[in-house]
């Protein structure tokens, strides 16, 4: 079994996001580490292969300036290989654009792969599209939130989370799965993981190589456009009620007020 598990790297966290002044994007110039959120998509890949009893795990990623700080991480944790698109036309790409670039980029996959996974968001964008979109241009099954996975005779049986608990859904292979943070417990790349990692191939891919127009991707392409960004305002000090027998009745009259009851 072929799993191909979609990752982003990201601005460390740790660190103060900037955004460009002209573009109002993240600035993402320096090192770059595995999104978080990516770690659960990378770890149920690889148990998802150990049962079946063979297979790899391909790792696909968009990043600026040919970046594989994160990649190495997923790498380390057990993924056998990885494809990076990197091309600075990419950048200030939308979700539809990103969507667009990894579909490309698993159409490259030789031998194609039975079943790509994603994490439900990434923690530096959150618009939760990508994955739905990705499915569509593939022209194969997506389902959501994943909280259980299992693939069987064909067909991959998904637990879905839900408000009001979750849905047993199965669907034919190949198709998109976005997982949740809670669907496994990721694993910590071991010292022979990350000394492997160093020689694991990375296979680089531009925009051209790709086959996809220029116009589709980055600024050009993307349909949406952040015009300014402000601070948010400070939060102001909460109103202190001293309780003189008749603070629940101000409690009330305030949950009133702000159409809570």
């Amino acid at each position: 079994m072929n799993v191909a598990v979609c990752v982003k790297q990201i601005p460390d966290p740790v660190e103060p996001y900037k955004l460009d002044p002209n573009t109002h994007s993240l600035v993402r110039d320096g090192k770059l580490v595995l999104d978080d959120s990516d770690t659960y998509g990378v770890e149920m890949a690889l148990q998802l292969v150990e049962a079946a009893g063979g297979g790899d795990v391909v790792l696909i990623s968009m990043a600026p300036n040919g970046e594989t700080s994160g990649l190495r991480t997923a790498l380390a944790m057990g993924a056998a290989s990885a494809v990076l698109v990197s091309d600075p036309v990419l950048s200030g790409s939308d979700a539809l654009g990103t969507a667009k670039v990894l579909a490309a980029a698993v159409r490259t996959l030789d031998p194609a792969p039975d079943l790509v996974l994603t994490a439900t968001e990434s923690t530096d964008g959150y618009t939760g599209t990508t994955p739905v979109q990705l499915a569509e241009l593939l022209g194969w099954p997506s389902v959501t939130f994943a909280k259980h996975v299992e693939v069987k005779d064909g067909s991959v049986k998904v637990a879905r989370q839900t408000e009001a608990g979750y849905d047993e859904v199965t669907s034919p292979l190949p198709s998109v799965v976005s997982v949740t943070a809670g669907v496994v417990e990721p694993r910590y790349p071991s010292f022979k993981g990350i000394m492997a990692a160093r020689s694991r191939p990375v296979s680089e891919h531009t925009v051209s190589s790709l086959g996809i127009e220029e116009a589709q991707v980055g600024f050009k392409g993307a349909r949406q456009e952040v015009v300014v960004v402000q601070a948010s305002e400070a939060r102001s000090a909460g109103e202190i009620i001293v309780d003189e027998g008749e603070a629940h009745e101000r409690v009330v009259a305030f949950l009133e007020q702000i159409k809570v009851l």
